[in-house]
């Protein structure tokens, strides 16, 4: 992965070992043999306050990775009652070479969960382009007892691929949230689920895939 800088900042990436993807109805399309960058337009959410997240690009333009360090949600014990539920959206301006588009085909998510008994946590996440009705959702259900390292992965069908339109300029969302809820879990005792851990950041991983848009 390159180096991740914070949020405001540009990242780029030039390419160094095409992966090809496959399009069943056209082959393979290699990622576009020229560099890809991505200007974090916004972010905004209770899940990524100023400075706390990152975006960097693969060398070889088939993923970018957002790393987190303070995306937390609990309830339980003396819990601010607001702090079952935190999010983060992301507004994204990715310029890619002339004549490709890409769509997001898969999100690897990682965390850490403690959930008592009875309580449960959520994963959710929808991904979409500015103007585009468009909108794909995927959610991930933690159930308690629970108590270790947690990962969802978000996979999308080549035919249902949302792919960013040709020849304009759109900005890509990706809103994500964590949700934690008591159920029958006692009130006393306290259930969390991060999207960051204790002893370094976890990072997520959006899988992009590539073809060429029609003419070319």
């Amino acid at each position: 992965m390159a180096s991740g800088l914070l949020l405001g900042g540009a990242v780029a990436a030039l390419v160094t070992a095409a992966v090809p993807v496959h399009n069943p109805s056209g082959g393979f399309v290699d990622p576009p043999p020229d560099k890809i960058v991505i200007n974090v337009a916004t972010v905004n959410g209770s899940g990524c306050p100023a400075g706390t997240a990152a975006v960097a690009v693969s060398e070889d333009n088939t993923a970018f990775t957002v790393t987190y360090s303070d995306y937390l949600a609990q309830v339980g014990g003396n819990s601010d009652p607001t702090a079952f539920r935190k999010n983060c959206q992301l507004n994204l301006i990715v310029h890619v070479p002339q004549g490709f588009t890409y769509a997001i085909a898969e999100a690897d998510y990682r965390g850490f969960a403690s959930l008592q008994a009875g309580a449960s946590g959520v994963q959710r996440a929808s991904y979409y382009f500015q103007g585009s009705s468009q909108t794909a959702f995927k959610t991930h259900t933690f159930p308690g007892a629970y108590n270790d390292n947690w990962q969802a992965t978000d996979t999308t069908d080549w035919a249902q691929l949302v792919w960013a339109p040709c020849g304009v300029q759109r900005n890509f969302n990706i809103n994500t949230e964590v949700r934690v809820n008591a159920g029958t879990s006692s009130p006393s005792k306290v259930s969390f689920m991060t999207m960051d851990s204790t002893d370094g950041d976890i990072s997520t991983v959006y899988h992009m895939a590539w073809k060429e848009c029609p003419g070319n």
